[in-house]
This record gives C-alpha cells, sequence and structure tokens, in this order.
C-alpha cells in the first residue's frame, strides 16, 4: 500500500496569534481567528492563488475571537459564527465582513468552543449552533430566533461547574435525532440527547478533552473522536451501547505531547488527521473488527473496538498546530494555524488508494 504524504503547499506568516482556522466552503478561501497583541479581535479572510495565500479581507473587533464554524448556515449564504473572548457570539457576512450581522452575549466567559448543524446540506432538521464556554455552560442557539438560546446546559445540582473545551454535533439523520457532545477541561465528556433534554452518556478520560467530533453529523452515531492534554486521543464505536461497560472504545498516544485536534476527513470517515504539541501532524486509518459487537454471557450485546493504523506523520512546525480544517470540497486539501503566528495549506496525497 502507497503511503500517504503530507506536503506543505503554501504558508503565511502573521503578526497576530490565530486560534482557529477554517475553510470557506464552495470556495479557495480560508477564514482566519485570532488575536492581536493588543488584545482585540482580528478576522481575516485569505484566498489560494497559484500557490499563495492572498489577503481578501482585514477586520478588527473589539476582543479576540476564538472559534468559528459555518455549519448552521446555507451553502449560499456561507455566514460565519464566532465566539469571541468576552462571551460574544457573532454572525458574520463574509461578502461584507467589517461588521457582524448578529451579536449576542452568550456566556459571561471567553467561549472556547462552537458548533454547528443543520447547515450546508449537511444534517436533518433545523440549524443549530452550540457554543461552551469557560462559564461552564453549553447553549444552543437557534439563529433564526437569535435573542435567546433555546436550550442552556448547566452542571447537575452539587456538580462544580466545569470548563467546557470542546463541543461537537452528531446523530442528526433525521429532523427529529439530534446529540449533542461536550468535553470538559476535567476530561469529562456529556453526551445530550436534544430530542429529550437527557444525558444520554458520559464518561472520563482523565485529562482535559481539547477537541472532539463526531466521525460525521448527518448518520445514525457511528464513531467519536476526542483528544485530550496528556498525548492521548480516544475513538468510541457508538453503534451499540452496554449498561455497565457503556460503549467499545481504544486510544493511541501518537504525539508526545498535547493532541489539540482531531478532525475526520470529510470524504472518507475511516481516515482522521490529529495534530499535536510539538508541531507534527499525524494521518490515520481506522479499520472495523469483523464483527462490531459481540454476545455476552448474560445475553447481553457489547460493542467490538476496531484497530487504528498510523498512515504518515509530519512534523510542520516548532510550535503547536491548534486548528486543523479539512476542504469540504477537495480530498485532501487542508488548512491549520498554530502558535508559531503561521497558517499552513496543506496537501495530503494518495488518499483515495488508502
Amino acid at each position: 500500500m502507497e503511503k500517504p504524504q503530507i506536503l506543505v503547499y503554501a504558508e503565511k506568516s502573521l503578526n497576530y496569534s490565530a486560534f482557529d482556522v477554517k475553510w470557506v466552503p464552495k470556495s479557495a478561501k480560508a477564514v482566519v481567528l485570532g488575536s492581536h497583541p493588543r488584545g482585540t479581535g482580528i478576522l481575516q479572510v485569505y484566498e489560494l492563488n497559484d500557490g499563495k495565500l492572498e489577503l481578501l479581507h482585514d477586520v478588527e473587533r473589539s476582543k479576540a475571537l476564538k472559534c468559528g464554524t459555518f455549519g448552521a448556515s446555507t451553502l449560499e449564504e456561507r455566514h460565519l459564527c464566532a465566539g469571541d473572548f468576552d462571551g460574544k457570539m457573532e454572525i458574520t457576512d463574509l461578502q461584507s465582513p467589517s461588521m457582524p450581522i448578529y451579536s449576542v452575549k452568550a456566556h459571561s466567559q471567553i467561549v472556547n468552543a462552537i458548533a454547528g448543524v443543520g447547515g450546508l446540506n449537511i444534517g436533518m432538521g433545523a440549524p443549530e449552533i452550540a457554543t461552551g464556554s469557560r462559564d461552564g455552560l453549553v447553549k444552543v442557539w437557534d439563529p433564526r430566533q437569535k435573542d435567546r438560546p433555546v436550550i442552556t446546559i448547566e452542571p447537575r445540582e452539587g456538580e462544580q461547574g466545569r470548563d467546557c473545551w470542546s463541543v461537537a454535533f452528531g446523530d442528526a439523520h433525521t429532523a427529529e435525532e439530534r446529540t449533542l457532545c461536550a468535553g470538559f477541561d476535567n476530561g469529562d465528556i456529556k453526551m445530550f440527547d436534544l430530542r429529550t433534554m437527557a444525558v444520554r452518556w458520559e464518561t472520563n478520560l482523565q485529562n482535559g478533552v481539547c477537541s472532539i467530533e463526531f466521525d460525521r453529523k448527518d448518520i445514525e452515531m457511528n464513531k467519536l473522536l476526542a483528544t485530550t492534554l496528556e498525548s492521548k486521543f480516544h475513538i468510541f464505536d457508538l453503534r451499540t451501547f452496554h449498561p455497565e461497560k457503556g460503549f467499545a472504545h481504544l486510544s493511541d498516544q501518537g504525539h508526545k505531547s498535547t493532541v489539540w485536534c482531531g478532525r475526520h476527513l470529510p470524504q472518507n470517515r475511516e481516515i482522521f488527521a490529529t495534530t499535536g504539541g510539538n508541531g507534527s501532524v499525524m494521518l490515520w486509518k481506522y479499520s472495523y473488527p469483523e464483527s462490531r459487537v459481540k454476545k455476552l454471557s448474560d445475553g447481553s450485546e457489547v460493542g467490538v473496538a476496531g484497530k487504528l493504523v498510523p498512515l504518515q506523520n509530519a512534523t510542520l512546525a516548532t510550535q503547536p498546530i491548534t486548528s486543523f480544517c479539512w476542504s469540504p470540497d477537495k480530498m485532501g486539501l487542508s488548512v491549520c494555524s498554530g502558535l508559531d503566528q503561521a497558517i499552513r495549506v496543506v496537501i495530503v496525497t494518495k488518499l483515495n488508494v488508502v
């Protein structure tokens, strides 16, 4: 089997700290969110042209911008939803990004994570945005009802509030079904059924959950990828739940540092990338077992985890790569940002023969 190659195609040095980077759907453009040294926010849009990143828009906000998503927008509008260090959530039309078209004080502290579903023709049901904050709350917003959240998820009575670091939507395969996962600084993962407004499942990974992602949003729950502070990432098989054993899962310690994020390849959900605190990107393939379920002696069913195959590893920077985004339109095209104040367009080759 030919191994994929991880190649830097274009690189751009920045004079600010970039916290998140996203491809603009159906384009060769990427949007970068971050913070000026003076603490104000920055939103830049770059276009990839002949191997170079050309700046199209450069906009300053009053507070640093932490995270963004296109997940609740239509493909025609491609509105960016972003969260900032002051707890605000804003929606911006990138055709005229100087002022957001909507802004709300979503949380009392920094918005660490944001996710969207129901837009971009991905996932059934209404468009929704999830925000997770240092204030310990997870909120769900309908961008059509902009003044207040439709759901606020608080710590249980007597439960200490935790810093929410990551959120992800999944299970949006019908108009009624929708699941939201949140990861916290103490290692907790909580899965909420938004139809019944109940905790569907929870576990603890012993270390802060830096990122969390379903392998697809718009199918019946299949797999969940979570990455953590102490060099580990975990994959949960979500098809079979056992009341005592929970979901089958496996973990790996590919990076020798914090695993900042994990992202599934849009065109093949069994392939995913992880990024490390040492500036590396690792590429993995998940292989299913012969049978994903087995019967126990008491007649109950338990899931069976598959295996991980490392495909490639490349060190792209001297500092942590904290954000990574696959192009939804072109297989193998990606963009990433890190603490070295640079963004890189990265091409991964030979993915169609893995």
